[in-house]
């Protein structure tokens, strides 16, 4: 039976059957072992561990040298990434002045003034075809009966709502039911943390029917120190743990959960009912919640399917605060999307010259193929 608390908004009910499913450990082996990169990492880990094997001990000895001044080497860049995140923390706390002003705006605390909002772009209209312009005139005209409805428009509305709709990797996290809730997004905030190295992202709401906090918190725990079991596979400061916030949801209004209705038929005697259970229903707002992994676990029983969905948890609160915080007004625009979809587009031309040379196999006059890939 659903609980006050667990109740979805506008969710509809599902019907499902309820089935039991069988994995074939040998077979999904099987499969693994079928793919070219993994046979061909195994016979290189093979190859390499037989030429250690066969040097001579004198040459085993350097190489344990070397490995020793390779952790020295590990150890002072997980120093300089440490230095670096400091003075992250310490611009970040210069750059938060002018998010605060951007607030004001964008919510209409603030009306910026002439000098303020002098920007290339007013002058582009000069540039415009004749036929634009007349467009334009006539649009103005049309448009002056709703200049004092647009003067009384504050702020910029739906700033970060179009921000999450123009962003790919919010979007794909956005429902149609998260809507109504993120049009009382009205700042998203990055505080940054020296010891322990951390970052949090706050949400701040406008007063809804939704919930009552005012404030959603996400933290980030990060890690900048080599490990011990494989210190070479140091890369620099990663985040290894997060923590959400308990979302206060007024009755009927949690939309990260939904009634749903299913069908379980005995084994043996065929009898079929009708359960009713809540279920965990796809939201952005689930993003507040993260799955934990105990502190004792160890790195190898970690789940897959857990593993990937943290790694993916954490790719998007990087994302958030390196690009997204820092970059809102060119998210609103389409501008900031737009430049990462051209570096896509490069990554992926280079991508198709190297294929495109490796397919080359039939060499014509004097190898002029393999000029070809060289001059690439």
């Amino acid at each position: 039976m659903t609980t006050d608390h667990d109740q979805a908004g506008d969710c509809p009910d599902d019907l499902e059957f309820v089935e039991e499913e069988e994995a074939g450990d040998e077979v999904a082996n099987k499969q693994i072992m079928n793919f070219p990169s993994v046979m061909a990492a195994l016979k290189a880990h093979q190859r390499n561990a037989e030429m250690l094997a066969a040097l001579p001990p004198a040459v085993k000895r350097r190489i344990k040298a070397l490995k020793k001044i390779q952790l020295e080497a590990t150890n002072i860049e997980a120093n300089f990434f440490k230095e670096v995140h400091d003075l992250e923390c310490k611009y970040h706390r210069i750059y938060v002045p002018l998010y605060e002003k951007r607030n004001l705006i964008v919510n209409g605390s603030y009306e910026p003034t002439e000098d303020e909002s002098q920007w290339p772009s007013d002058e582009e209209e000069e540039e415009l075809p004749n036929a634009l312009k007349e467009k334009v005139k006539i649009e103005d005209t049309n448009g002056k009966e709703e200049e004092k409805k647009d003067k009384d428009e504050k702020g910029i509305p739906e700033f970060w709502l179009t921000i999450f709709k123009n962003c790919s990797l919010l979007n794909e996290m956005v429902q149609p039911h998260d809507i109504p809730i993120l049009n009382h997004l009205a700042d998203i905030k990055t505080i940054c943390q020296e010891q322990p190295m951390s970052f949090t992202l706050e949400f701040h709401f406008t007063p809804n029917e939704y919930f009552t906090n005012t404030v959603l918190t996400k933290e980030y725990l990060m890690k900048c120190t080599p490990d011990e079991d494989d210190p070479f596979g140091f890369e620099g400061p990663e985040i290894f743990k997060c923590t959400g916030c308990t979302i206060n949801w007024n009755k009927g209004k949690n939309v990260t959960v939904k009634t749903v209705k299913k069908k379980q038929k005995h084994k043996s005697r065929g009898v079929v009912r009708v359960v009713t259970k809540t279920m965990q229903n796809d939201s952005f707002f689930n993003f507040f919640t993260p799955p934990t992994i105990p502190e004792d676990t160890k790195e190898e029983d970690v789940d897959e399917d857990l593993r990937n969905l943290l790694t993916s948890d954490f790719e998007i609160g990087h994302y958030i605060r390196e690009r997204v915080v820092p970059r809102a007004v060119l998210y609103f625009t389409g501008e900031g999307v737009e430049d990462e979809d051209e570096d896509f587009e490069e990554e992926e031309e280079d991508e198709d010259d190297e294929e495109d040379c490796d397919s080359d196999t039939n060499v014509g006059e004097g190898g002029k193929n393999q000029e070809q890939c060289k001059q690439q």
